[in-house]
């Protein structure tokens, strides 16, 4: 079985090298943790006994080895990113606070990384009507 040997960043990207000699990567927006942390947070890292998870104590954040298999980059063509595209000024964090979610689970729906269930996908809806029904009232 495939481990993690290494883990390091270059510029928008995180990189893995596994065991087997291969060199993974991902896209930093698809984890905003990451993303926004400082470089001294984003080296403070461990990886599992096992050698198949990345643990950020710091960040409370956790990244599996498979989630580094996938071949394509995250898609953002996709109804959630169209959301947040016509709106940028929504705060993801907020908005995945208002629906009780993590906000690295609703970055991944934004980067076409996850797929939300329909019910999910509702839910994110109806709570930016709720907001537009809010604003309006102001």
């Amino acid at each position: 079985m495939e481990r993690i040997k290494n883990l390091w960043f270059d510029g928008n990207r995180i990189y893995m090298r596994t065991t087997d000699g291969r060199v993974l990567s991902r896209l930093l927006k698809a984890y905003p943790e990451l993303e926004e942390a400082t470089t001294e947070q984003r080296n403070d890292f461990t990886i599992d006994e096992d050698g198949i998870a990345i643990r950020w104590d710091v960040l409370d954040a956790d990244m599996h080895i498979s989630s580094f298999y996938e071949t394509s980059e995250p898609n953002d063509k996709n109804e959630v990113a169209a959301m947040f595209k016509r709106f940028p000024w929504l705060n993801v964090s907020e908005v995945a606070r208002y629906l009780g979610i993590n906000k690295s689970l609703l970055a991944r729906y934004i980067y076409g990384i996850s797929k939300p269930s329909e019910q999910r996908l509702q839910q994110l809806r109806e709570a930016l009507h709720t907001l537009g029904k809010e604003l309006q009232s102001a």
